[in-house]
């Protein structure tokens, strides 16, 4: 195969996916050994909802010899320090290498630092996925390529500000910028216990989860209809399982959703498969012999399954934070326009941050983000980050939805169109749109 034979790969300006010419995307019905440029205009980002004009060249950066120089790192003094290794931190790891060839970074994360995109885990059982398939490059590899001191398997346990310090499981790092992209974490009401419910929130947990469930259908109790309940409740259903989805609103995506596409959700969702039950409380999960778990509803009865999986919303881990006197709304706070934290030299990004005391926990933002932070720290590049709603999309196969915008809680809905294969609906506040709704 010649050079302009030669697949290419085109990534999403938006979440990071990328769209490889031999794989092609089967699941949006185009074929392996598509060319970029003969897919239909129309054809969005599976995972993010982005046309594919958001879409460019993709070519993986490589690290000049010079880069690894360690006289050359010493020279420009003590370097970045990111703590986490997930999409945002290998993103802000990313945008700082593209703007300096030669400063130093170092990246602590208490995993191993692989790189895959964390909306897959809620379709993969549907594209019998494996952990090699969804992992896009090793932790070891990117270090690599970029250029990075690597140090997986190490928990960040201490922060010093002022002395410019990160204490760790494995020593003390003194820092000259320090950047936090340590995510969120599950949120676990009391009432369920933590060895008895799965929790989907990263690439681990979710291999665990699938090698539990083996080859046989299994039933699986969700509790949470949001968007991973309802995701997780679609993928497992369409794998082959016993599906029941579990909130205390009456329709799944209440909280977020006007009742008339709530109310089609569930529809579709229960013509799946799924059996929904809404306004329900979870009183208690226990376990019995073989390893059957009941869970137990106030004032309903009571429901025997093989697995339960808790998918009831997402906090901020902030105790490093906090001993570091950070300030904390809902999230780590940062400048809207350079992320930098109420700490001088300390940035955060991503699921961890809040912003104007609202939680970031979209994908579509963290590009933007690290670049944002990277331009402030290497003095080169616009360093500034303007904060817009993403795009949401709701990646259930029964029923798509995609909402642009953000739901104002007194906003009036309006039906835009309305027939059996899609519902279209518009926010106005003060006569003006400030969001719009698709589903189907």
């Amino acid at each position: 195969m010649t050079q302009d034979q030669a697949w290419k790969q085109f990534i999403c300006r938006a979440c990071g996916l990328i769209y490889d010419e031999q794989l092609g995307d089967p699941d949006s019905g185009i074929a392996a050994g598509t060319r970029f440029a003969d897919i239909p205009d129309d054809w969005v980002c599976p995972l993010c909802g982005v046309v594919k004009a958001d879409f460019e060249p993709y070519d993986a950066l490589s690290v000049t010899s010079q880069a690894a120089s360690p006289s050359l790192h010493l020279a420009r003094g003590v370097g970045v320090v990111i703590v986490g290794g997930g999409q945002a931190g290998w993103a802000a790891a990313e945008a700082v290498r593209a703007l300096d060839a030669l400063v130093p970074i170092t990246m602590v994360t208490a995993c191993e630092g692989d790189r895959y995109l964390k909306p897959e885990l809620s379709i993969a059982l549907r594209r019998q996925s494996s952990r090699a398939s969804l992992v896009r490059e090793t932790g070891v590899a990117s270090a690599a390529r970029l250029g990075v001191r690597l140090m997986s398997e190490t928990f960040a346990v201490g922060l010093s500000p002022a002395l410019h310090q990160l204490r760790t499981t494995r020593g003390h790092l003194q820092y000259t910028s320090l950047i936090l992209a340590q995510g969120a974490r599950p949120a676990l009401p009391d009432v369920l216990p933590a060895h008895l419910c799965w929790r989907v929130n990263d690439l681990d947990a979710w291999v665990r989860l699938k090698a539990h469930l083996g080859d046989q259908p299994k039933r699986i109790v969700i509790i949470g209809a949001g968007m991973v309940g309802c995701e997780l409740a679609d993928d497992f259903m369409t794998a082959g399982h016993q599906v029941t989805l579990l909130d205390v609103q009456k329709a799944p995506l209440a909280a977020l959703l006007p009742a008339q596409a709530s109310e089609r959700l569930r529809a579709a969702l229960t013509g799946a498969g799924v059996t929904f039950l809404g306004a329900t409380r979870v009183a208690g999960v226990t376990e019995r012999e073989q390893g059957i778990k009941t869970v137990s509803l106030v004032d309903a009865p009571p429901i025997e399954c093989d697995e339960v999986v808790a998918a009831t919303g997402l906090i901020t881990d902030t105790r490093l934070a906090l001993a570091a006197k950070l300030a904390t709304d809902r999230g780590i706070v940062v400048d809207p326009l350079t992320l930098q934290t109420s700490a001088a030299d300390v940035y955060a990004l991503g699921d961890c941050v809040s912003i104007n005391g609202m939680p970031c926990r979209f994908i579509e933002p963290i590009s933007k983000q690290a670049h944002a932070i990277a331009s402030t720290i290497t003095g080169h590049g616009d360093a500034s980050y303007k904060h817009s709603p993403p795009v949401i999309r709701l990646k259930t196969h029964s029923l798509p939805v995609v909402l642009h915008g953000s739901p104002v809680l007194h906003g009036q809905w309006r039906v835009v169109s309305d027939t059996t294969k899609q519902l279209k609906m518009a926010q106005q506040v003060d006569g003006v749109d400030c969001c719009t709704l698709e589903l189907g």
